[in-house]
Parts: C-alpha cells; sequence; structure tokens
C-alpha cells in the first residue's frame, strides 16, 4: 500500500497543467456554444485524443501507472473546470471501460477498452448501460433481461436502459442484464453489446437542465444476440457466483455496484471542478465590480461568502483525493467514496449559487457562465448515486448489521 501523501508528484503536476491548459485553449472557448447546441460535440473529443487526453492509453496510464490514485483526479478535476458538459463528453467512456475492468477478465479488458476509445484516426465511443426508467439508484429494481440460449451460445437481452451517457451513439455498449429475477440484486450480470449489433437502437434522447454537451439517451434492446464470450468475467464465473447465492453464501458485489464504487471519487472531481470555476469567476468580479465607491469584495457579506466558497472546495477537494487514495489501495472501510461524493456535489451546488448571487443580475444570465455552472453542479448530487443514496451506503457502513436492506441502492 502506498503512502497516503497530499503533495502531488512532478508527474502529476505536469499533467494538470496540460490538461487545465487544453480547458483555456479548447474547452472554455467552446462551452457556451455547444451548451446551446446540445450535440455531443465530435471536434472538441476528436482534438483530445489527438493530443492524447482522450483514449485508452491516458486511462491505463492514469488508473493502472498510478499508485496514489490522485492522478485521474487531478485530471478530472482541470477538464470540469473547463467545462462539465465537454468534460463528460471526453470523459464518459470511461465509465463503460470501468465497468468492462470491473467485471471483465484480463483479456476481455485488453480486447473491449481500447474499443471503447478507438485513436485519433477512428474515434470510438463507449457507454455504460445499468439504470432503467423505473429503476435508477434502485439497481435491484432492474427488469432487463439477459437469457443464455445454449443451442448458439447465444445471450439474449431485452429491455430499456435510460439515462444512458453515450447511449446509442456508442460503439461498445456495456450492459447490465438480470439473468435471474428471484435473486434480486445479486442475479445481475454485465454484457458487451459489439459494434453493428441488430436489436440496440438509441430511445429517447434527454433534453437536460445541465452538461447539455454530453449525449444522454434511452438504449433499447429488443432481441439483441452477443456471443457468449461477451459475457463479462464468463459463463464459469456467473454460474458459481449465482451458486453461492442460492446456497445463501456471500456473493460478489453487483456488477453496476462494482462501477459506482470506482467512479464515485471521479465524480466527486467532476463537481469540484465546476465548484472552483465559479468560486474563481465570482473571485475575480468580486474584485473588479465596485458599488458605492468600492470593490465589492470589500464588502464583508461578499467576503465572507468568498472564503466560505474557497473552505468547503478545498475541504471537498481532501475528501476525493482520500477516497481516491484508497480505492487504489483497496481499504474502503466507512464508505469514504460515498462521503466525497456527497460532500463534493453538496459544495459544487452551494458554490454555484453563491456564485450567481455574488454577480447579482448579471449571474441570472446566459451572459456570464455562472449561470451555466449552476446547472452543470445540480447533476453530480443526482447521477451514480444521489445524495440520499450515499447517505444510505454511509449509514449502512456505520452500523454493519447484515441487513440487507439497501445494499442493492447505487
Amino acid at each position: 500500500m502506498s503512502e497516503f501523501s497530499l503533495e502531488l508528484s512532478e508527474e502529476q503536476e505536469q499533467l494538470r497543467d496540460w490538461v487545465h491548459q487544453f480547458s483555456v485553449d479548447v474547452v472554455r472557448p467552446a462551452a457556451a456554444e455547444w451548451d446551446e447546441r446540445e450535440e455531443f460535440p465530435y471536434p472538441i473529443v476528436q482534438q483530445a485524443a489527438e493530443i492524447g487526453l482522450y483514449g485508452w492509453e491516458f486511462l491505463a496510464q492514469g488508473m493502472l501507472g498510478d499508485k496514489t490514485g490522485l492522478t485521474m483526479p487531478v485530471a478530472i478535476e482541470e477538464l470540469f473546470w473547463g467545462d462539465a458538459g465537454i468534460g463528460m463528453a471526453i470523459m464518459g467512456s470511461a465509465l463503460a471501460a470501468a465497468g468492462i475492468a470491473a467485471s471483465g477478465t484480463q483479456e476481455q479488458v485488453m480486447e473491449w477498452v481500447p474499443q471503447c476509445y478507438g485513436d485519433a484516426t477512428d474515434l470510438k465511443l463507449g457507454a455504460f448501460c445499468a439504470s432503467e426508467p423505473d429503476a435508477g439508484s434502485d439497481v435491484g429494481g432492474y427488469r432487463s433481461r439477459a437469457v443464455y440460449d445454449e443451442a448458439t451460445d447465444e445471450w439474449v437481452l431485452n429491455g430499456t436502459k435510460a439515462w444512458i451517457t453515450n447511449g446509442g451513439i456508442a460503439d461498445i455498449h456495456v450492459v447490465v442484464g438480470v439473468v435471474d429475477p428471484e435473486l434480486g440484486s445479486k442475479g445481475h450480470a454485465s454484457f458487451i453489446v459489439p459494434p453493428g449489433t441488430p436489436g440496440l437502437s438509441q430511445g429517447q434522447k434527454y433534453r437536460k437542465h445541465g452538461i447539455r454537451a454530453s449525449h444522454t439517451a434511452e438504449v433499447v434492446l429488443d432481441e439483441v444476440r452477443v456471443p457468449g464470450r461477451c459475457l463479462l468475467g464468463g459463463k464459469e464465473k456467473l454460474d458459481e457466483r449465482l451458486a453461492r447465492v442460492r446456497r445463501g453464501e456471500k456473493g460478489n458485489a453487483q456488477a453496476a455496484m462494482q462501477t459506482f464504487e470506482a467512479t464515485r471519487p471521479a465524480v466527486g472531481a467532476q463537481a469540484i471542478g465546476v465548484a472552483r470555476a465559479a468560486y474563481e469567476y465570482s473571485l475575480e468580479y468580486a474584485k473588479e465590480r465596485h458599488a458605492f465607491g468600492r470593490p465589492i469584495i470589500a464588502n464583508q457579506g461578499i467576503a465572507f461568502m468568498l472564503a466560505d466558497m474557497a473552505t468547503e472546495i478545498d475541504a471537498s477537494r481532501m475528501l476525493v483525493w482520500r477516497a481516491a487514495w484508497l480505492a487504489k489501495n483497496g481499504a474502503f472501510k466507512n464508505a469514504e467514496g460515498s462521503m466525497a461524493k456527497l460532500k463534493a456535489g453538496r459544495t459544487a451546488t452551494w458554490v454555484t449559487e453563491r456564485a450567481i448571487q455574488i454577480l447579482g443580475g448579471y449571474g441570472y444570465t446566459r451572459d456570464f457562465p455562472v449561470e451555466r455552472y449552476m446547472r452543470e453542479a445540480k447533476v453530480t448530487q443526482i447521477f451514480e448515486g444521489t445524495n440520499q443514496i450515499q447517505r444510505m451506503v454511509i449509514a449502512r457502513s456505520l452500523d454493519r448489521r447484515p441487513d440487507d436492506s439497501i445494499t442493492h441502492l447505487a
């Protein structure tokens, strides 16, 4: 286990500065346009791919080559400081990659993760399909079925997935399906749906409050047949796990939950990036804006507001960094990942609201970016487990009774 430190390495500092400059030069100038268009920003993602920011090699280096766990949170914060919508478009495929890494064999990871990204000459996207129209945080409520056809060694997928980042436009879809309904949330498995597989289509595209540059849509599965090798982890491992559950033995974490646990510190980092952008903009505005003959930051009410914003952002970052380090070292004890996401999401929403207040009427207009920051911050309290779900996960970890009533909650 590596020693926890708040001091970044020279390589991490260089990475931070590199991503920050990309946000300054490319992301921020394009943010308002793509927010208005509500379209996937292919040209921006293409530029990210050309410099190596979008690609499986970057993900592998940031996750596998980093003993501290801090590399990805540092990069994500800078990217989302630039713009959350474009940041999500660039990072969205990582959720699919995380789903493959959480449940797949080494051979499956090597085969499918690169196909979630492609390369600079042939851009690809990945999508992780878990939530459903009637079951978001309630993982045990999933209804999309996966049935094995032994005669053809294929899995047949049917159902509808909802709120899917890159849903329908992705090349690789990672789908969580119910293989044994009687086992509830423990009867799930994850499957790769390769490019061009018949029966998979995009349903409605959601018109969102924020992160509009990120594509979010339903994914409809109608008699989708995938080869047996597309079951992540393999059938032998699945059969063994289901048998243990049927005997009443403790099974491994559900497919969706394994992915959510791995990505919660990343969502916290996203929230911090948005909060920091709002704080920095409102700070500069407060220094330059004059009222009653002096800068408004000279007023205690504004100065104290900014002081609290700075404090909350730093405190949230510490929780996210700790959670990322614990995740890397397999040392979670009391739902520290959920703590980090809960705190960072609340901070982002709180900070962006106060940024608008500091700008006053200007902050409420689309001529200034803080209203967009507030719209983008809110989703960090909703996706990958709402604030209420995070509290339930934390409470369960503190209680530690053998009560399964909330183990299925994402």
